[in-house]
């Protein structure tokens, strides 16, 4: 996955964060195997010294200073609860539509990824209009993330980093935004 040690970390931490804190996430196992895969990624690809034990001078697993983990543990559990509340107002149609995008391997990552969009616009116009869009959009999206992998477990890397790129491209300045980055 392109770009985890710049731009991508802070959407790479949200989106894991909040699947993590997300209520009936039926793949947690192999969400923490996507975590440790992706920190061997980035202390691969980190120009940084690695220590005796294993971690990096000054950096958390994620990469991310102390006080940012902190801010976006308390904001993903924020924005899983309003996750929560919103699942049963997605319907079965619109995630299984999705599964079987992601399941076309005819499919280029722009595609599925327009595909992306288009529900989690669809399905933000029945969302309680006192939410703010983009905040509505971002959960939706996070949320179309579980929903999916819990319906197909085997597609947790390709939808994940779909999302992650999604998000980055969408909603990147939101979150550092919101991140008080």
């Amino acid at each position: 996955m392109e770009q985890i040690n710049g731009s991508l970390q802070m959407e790479y931490a949200l989106l894991f964060t909040f699947l993590e804190a997300s209520s009936d996430c039926k793949f947690r196992d192999q969400l923490h195997s996507l975590q440790s895969q992706q920190i061997m990624l980035c202390q691969v690809n980190d120009d940084d010294e690695l220590q005796t034990d294993g971690n990096r001078s000054g950096h958390f697993q994620n990469g991310l200073a102390p006080t940012n983990e902190d801010v976006i543990r308390i904001i993903a559990a924020q924005l899983a609860e309003i996750g929560d509340q919103l699942d049963k107002d997605i319907q079965g149609r619109v995630v299984n539509d999705l599964v079987q995008h992601f399941l076309n391997e005819n499919l280029s990552r722009e595609e599925i990824t327009l595909h992306m969009s288009r529900a989690v616009r669809e399905l933000t116009r029945s969302i309680p209009s006192d939410m703010e869009q983009e905040k509505a959009m971002l959960v939706l999206a996070m949320l179309l993330t579980k929903k999916i992998v819990n319906t197909v477990p085997s597609l947790l890397r390709h939808v994940f980093n779909t999302t992650l790129n999604y998000m980055n491209q969408q909603f990147h300045n939101y979150i550092v935004e919101m991140l008080g980055e």
